[in-house]
């Protein structure tokens, strides 16, 4: 394992939950390992597959936590969703469940919110989830809207303890209407497609440095980049031998790049 061919990337692409903060608290090592990458003109991006904030929201949260970075570096499962459907159906509408960072995206990309005759049914992680909207998703689903789903996470961590998030909260509309949704965030190569688009750069000169082995490391392995398991989040080393494919890094945590 070369940690200099790594050192030596042009590009890093990062998840957020795991790898540079936990909750309201920024890991170990997360400010050197940021000031490293801007001194050394490094490219990179910050990748979430959660949809509820936006990137400015996202740079906010981090510059509380004392960390300052450019709302251009983040990039999310939101904005991959928007960008998608606006190359599918340009000048859309949507039945959009979520938050924020979620409806912004998609108006930006040209959609309109629309409860009657929609395109496409819009799912993102959301705490205002009741059983009225799932009826009403349903019921536009079975008239002919498309279902899509921000991403594939099951569970989300919490500050106090693991949370459902988008695939656990959007399976009632799934089940109840026998149509499965397209998702767009990590593991689907699509929205490393976009990532790399964003940041400009060939994804033999990236690498995906991520605490899951089912989001960020199998979507790294189907996009060809390099990729790094940190142990700072949900995966242990044991946890690894679990599946059949391996990360080609594994690190304690960022800090470990730059000593």
């Amino acid at each position: 394992m070369n940690i200099e061919e790594l050192r030596n990337k042009k590009a890093f692409i990062c998840d957020m939950d795991g790898v540079i903060y936990h909750g309201n608290r920024l890991l170990p090592d997360v400010p050197e390992f940021v000031n490293w990458l801007i001194e050394s003109g490094k490219k990179f991006l910050f990748l979430t597959n959660s949809s509820e904030r936006s990137p400015r929201e996202l740079a906010q949260k981090l510059q509380r936590m004392g960390l300052t970075v450019s709302p251009d570096n983040f990039y999310t499962s939101a904005l991959a969703t928007a960008s998608f459907l606006a190359t599918q159906c340009p000048g859309g509408s949507v039945y959009a469940i979520g938050e924020p960072g979620l409806v912004n995206a998609l108006y930006d990309a040209g959609f309109s919110m629309n409860d009657q005759n929609p395109d496409y049914v819009v799912f993102g992680e959301t705490r205002s989830f009741n059983y009225e909207k799932i009826e009403h998703a349903v019921k536009l689903i079975q008239k002919g809207a498309k279902l899509i789903g921000t991403n594939t996470d099951l569970t989300a961590p919490g500050e106090n303890g693991i949370i459902p998030a988008c695939r656990a909260l959007i399976s009632p509309i799934e089940l109840t209407t026998g149509k499965k949704a397209y998702y767009i965030g990590k593991p689907n190569p699509l929205i490393m497609r976009h990532a790399l688009k964003k940041i400009d750069c060939l994804r033999e000169d990236t690498a995906i440095i991520g605490d899951r082995m089912d989001t960020d490391i199998i979507s790294g392995i189907e996009s060809e980049l390099d990729t790094v398991l940190v142990l700072s989040g949900v995966t242990s080393r044991e946890d690894v031998s679990l599946f059949p494919y391996r990360p080609k890094y594994i690190l304690n945590g960022v800090g470990d790049i730059i000593r």
